[in-house]
Formats: structure tokens, sequence, C-alpha cells
């Protein structure tokens, strides 16, 4: 026990279970190399984009008027995203014209933080990486959506606050149009560290037993099932608020004037 103690590096165990990589470590089987363009995340997003496709592009029986009852639930759901997220933030017109990107957004983000929670896969949405190009996506609405929508005046009038003195518009334009840049990069960070932040809770925790001895076991592995079950709440809350903001921040460049 002592020899093993001494052994373990509490720090390494946990890096080497939230980093990326480039080697799929399964039960039972030896480690599975991944080619060079992809990496252990890569291949994440390549299972969740198939479940995604999978899931809402299964055909339908042209006799059967009936809707299944993943038909109901995704129904549901669509309608609650449009509802409750993408026409209070954009109005009626443009938020059902963009529900199918909300909605694609927090089913494949919810996909991504569950599939982390499944022991020997990883989470992708704890790589900046991952979050920063979902966060890309709702800088380039907030821009290009907002120019293509109201025109290169129209984007310039939501960088322009009204009824600021002129000399001031110097200082305030370029802090104004510097803040869509914040905006997307708090999106990136607050879904990385939150995702990245629970498996390390959790990882620590089984890994104390190690260090402290295996008489806390019981303690430590009901913590962790604590944890877990509040980071499958946290997977759900955090696919929500991705969704949410990037759908306020679209809908104040979309509608300066609200």
């Amino acid at each position: 026990m002592d020899d093993l103690k001494g052994q373990f590096a509490l720090d390494q165990y946990i890096m080497n279970h939230v980093q990326n990589a480039q080697q799929w470590h399964l039960p039972f089987l030896p480690p599975i190399h991944l080619p060079g363009f992809l990496t252990l995340h890569g291949l994440m997003l390549l299972i969740a984009t198939g479940l995604l496709l999978i899931l809402l592009l299964r055909p339908r029986h042209a006799e059967s008027r009936i809707p299944s009852k993943w038909g109901n639930a995704l129904e549901i759901l669509v309608l609650f995203i449009r509802d409750e997220v993408a026409v209070p933030c954009l109005g009626p017109e443009d938020g059902k014209k963009l529900t199918p990107l909300f909605c694609t957004f927090f089913i494949f983000i919810l996909f991504l933080n569950l599939m982390g929670m499944i022991p020997f896969f990883s989470t992708a949405t704890a790589n900046f990486n991952v979050t920063g190009a979902l966060a890309l996506i709702t800088l380039c609405f907030m821009i290009f959506g907002a120019m293509y929508k109201n025109g290169i005046k129209g984007f310039s009038h939501a960088l322009i606050p009204s009824g600021v003195p002129v000399p001031l518009l110097f200082l305030l334009v370029p802090i104004e149009f510097v803040g869509l840049f914040i905006k997307a990069f708090a999106l990136m960070i607050r879904l990385f560290a939150n995702m990245l932040a629970g498996h390390i809770v959790i990882l620590a925790l089984l890994g104390l037993i190690i260090i402290l001895g295996y008489f806390t076991l019981p303690f430590m592995f009901v913590m962790a099932l604590a944890i877990y079950l509040l980071e499958v709440f946290v997977a759900f809350l955090q696919a929500y608020i991705f969704t949410l903001l990037s759908a306020m921040f679209i809908g104040l460049m979309y509608h300066p004037a609200h």
C-alpha cells in the first residue's frame, strides 16, 4: 500500500484523464492509436455528430401519422428553444429562422457534455479549442449575420450608443467593437471551465482514495457520486446557458434599438 502511494501522482492522474490525446483507452483492450489528424476530443466530436444525425434524421414511415415518443420529446425541445429562447431574444421572425441553430447548439453541446460522463469517454467541451469554435459561430452571426440583416450602416448603429457626445464616440465605439469579442470569449471560457472543473473534482476525490487509504473509500465514493450527479445537471445547464447567451448576444446585434 505504501509503495502504491509513493508511486501515485495525483496531478498526473488527473491531467492524463482531462487532457487531449492521440490514444483512446478502452477496458480490456489495448490503447487505440488515433491517426495524426484525429485526436481523442476530435473523435468525441465525430461520435456526437453521428449520434445527432442518427437521432434527428431517422427515416419516418409514411404510413404512420402518430409521432414516436422520441418525436414528441424532440418537438417539445424545439418548441421550448423557439418560444423561450429564440423568439424572446430575436423577435418572432428572426427567432423562428434561427431556432434550428439554437437547437443544434443545445443538443450538440449536451451530447458532448453527457458523453464525458461515460467512463472511458472524454469531454470534448473541456477543451477550449472546441468551445472556442462554438463561440466563433456565435460571433460570426453577431457580426456577419447582423451585417446581412441590417447592412453595414445598420451594423454600425449597434456599435454607436445613442445620445452620446461625438468626442466620446472615439472611445466608446472601439470598446463596443472589442466587446463583441469579449462576449464570444466569455462563452468559450464559461463552458470550458465549468466542464473541466467538475471532472477535476471527481478525479481528485477518487485519487484521494489511494493517497489517504482505502478506509476512505465509502466517504470519497459518496462524495464523488454526489459530484457526478451534480455534473449531469451541469451538463444540461451549461448547454442551455450557452444557447441562451448566444441568442441574447445575436439578438442585441440584430435589434440594437432594443
